[in-house]
């Protein structure tokens, strides 16, 4: 009976609007009583249903007027075709009149329905979604035209609310005056940009900045298009674009202000931990931030961690604060300023001893003079972290012959260091092209005793792997046995460090592997 009832209800309100539409393209005026807050009829609708009563025939009908009627809009807002190819931002340009449908509700129970109409709800920046009607008792609640068209838009709980209240569903049309305020900056840039173009408006954000990767057709538009998202996003006051790739070195990149103040110096917080760094001269990615806090999840007290590639810190810092012993090394010396700095405003200094050096120096360094003490004590692991994805799995060779048998380590109940790798892959099977790499670089068997885990997606076909393995014994004791040609000393990073006094980065090497932006 409920059903049938709201069956009834909906075809009484169709039936209520259909007429509407044929008396008034008749030339028939409507009651003013039957719709107070509208003598007109839905724009919206009539323009999409133009009907006729057909007065040829013996009895009533209802017949479509092919000639009447009108191509649907795209959408709300359909631009001003004078902003196509704007490159320079004029809001003003950008404003436009547009009629939406509207429910006539009695101003007491507007707060009762609101909750309840809240899917079919007008929703726009800058815009209410109740505004007042003509008569001054009722109030026009604005509906999205992309979803309600019509009365039998509404679903079973929003037609029954609406029944209750005895709300009339004959939708009303209403006019917006909308201006570039209103607008979203997809729809900004999608009138903006030539047809058939890609329209980007995603973006990095880095504390207050918003860091863009342009492409080549966009690069017209690209002051245009970093005034619109600095518009569109409260708390971004810059906006760069990369133009090139990481700096395999260094891990930063070059990158030009596209709107803004130019301040560099950012300030993020990420799992609890505040970081500060200049964004123009290290490597950060907010996009990692759940592989930091996954690995951190895996340290307890008391532990050591060894941060081969530590950048400003997002590994070593939450590591510190959680109790660890901590040795964080970067090449990059602003990196290893910005580590230092972060330390000291987490208050984890006490916990961390940092380092500015090769990555295989500070293996063969660093880390060697510290592992045998670690590894004697008993209740504490040891981890190895070395996010350098682009070149990391080159260096494990660096563990060849690390150690010399005796010195209280010869117990094969020793726990060996836990080493946790990143690698690229372009391989069909990343997993198994990972766990390949890494063999060969250590000249040990990992099968069946390693974990890879995917860290994220980088861009079609190229994968982020991360691979998990405590150090073979056999590799940690073995004697090192340098490649054929090179010495044991080189390596990729080695090769790019500039002199310790050098302030700037050097030039970039041929391009590898590009790290993950």
């Amino acid at each position: 009976r409920a059903w049938l009832r709201r069956g009834a209800v909906m075809v009484r309100c169709l039936l209520r609007v259909l007429t509407s539409v044929i008396t008034e393209s008749c030339g028939v005026k409507a009651s003013p009583a039957a719709r107070p807050c509208s003598t007109r009829p839905p724009r919206f609708l009539a323009a999409t249903v133009p009907l006729c009563l057909s007065r040829h025939v013996g009895v009533r009908s209802l017949q479509a007027m092919p000639e009447e009627q009108a191509e649907p809009e795209p959408g709300l807002y359909v631009p001003p075709p004078e902003v196509r190819g704007m490159t320079t931002l004029d809001r003003a340009a950008f404003r436009r009149t547009v009629t939406v449908p509207a429910l006539c509700v009695r101003k007491e129970l507007i707060n009762t329905l609101m909750k309840t109409l809240k899917r079919v709800g007008l929703q726009r920046p800058g815009l209410k979604r109740v505004v007042e009607a003509p008569d001054g008792d009722h109030r026009l609640v604005l509906l999205d035209p992309g979803t309600v068209s019509s009365p039998a838009c509404f679903n079973e709980v929003e037609m029954a609310a609406l029944e209750r209240f005895q709300v009339s569903v004959e939708l009303q049309s209403h006019e917006l005056q909308l201006s570039y305020d209103n607008l979203k900056s997809e729809e900004i840039l999608r009138a903006v940009l030539p047809l058939g173009q890609d329209v980007t408006s995603g973006f990095s954000r880095v504390g207050h900045i918003a860091h863009m990767n342009l492409r080549d057709h966009q690069l017209p538009y690209k002051g245009l298009i970093g005034q619109v998202i600095m518009d569109k996003n409260p708390g971004v006051t810059c906006v760069v674009n990369k133009t090139n790739t990481i700096d395999s070195t260094y891990r930063n990149f070059q990158m030009e202000v596209l709107a803004g103040d130019g301040n560099m110096v950012a300030k993020v917080r990420e799992n609890s931990v505040t970081y500060e760094f200049d964004f123009s001269r290290v490597y950060w990615n907010p996009r990692l931030s759940t592989e930091h806090e996954r690995v951190v999840s895996l340290l307890r007290p008391g532990d050591a961690v060894f941060d081969v590639f530590a950048g400003v810190g997002p590994f070593a810092v939450p590591a510190a604060r959680r109790g660890c012993s901590v040795f964080a090394n970067d090449l990059n010396p602003e990196s290893h300023r910005w580590l230092l700095h972060n330390c000291k405003i987490n208050k984890a200094e006490r916990n961390v001893r940092v380092f500015n050096m090769d990555g295989r120096d500070f293996i063969r360094g660093p880390l060697r003079e510290e592992l045998p003490r670690l590894l004697r004590q008993s209740g504490s692991a040891v981890h190895v972290v070395m996010n350098l994805p682009a070149l990391a799995l080159e260096f494990l060779d660096a563990f060849r012959g690390l150690l010399r048998p005796g010195e209280g380590l010869d117990s094969e109940d020793l726990a060996m260091p836990r080493v946790h790798c990143y690698g690229f892959s372009k391989h069909e099977e990343p997993q198994r092209d990972v766990t390949a790499r890494a063999e060969a670089s250590l000249g040990a068997a990992l099968e069946g005793c390693c974990s890879v885990h995917l860290v994220r997606n980088v861009a079609p076909n190229k994968e982020m792997m991360c691979i998990s393995f405590a150090l073979p014994r056999e590799v940690l004791f073995q004697a090192p046995s340098p490649q054929p040609g090179t010495p044991a000393s080189d390596s990729p990073e080695r090769a790019l460090a500039p002199p310790k006094d050098a302030e700037e980065p050097a030039p970039k090497r041929p391009r590898c592997e590009e790290q993950s932006s």
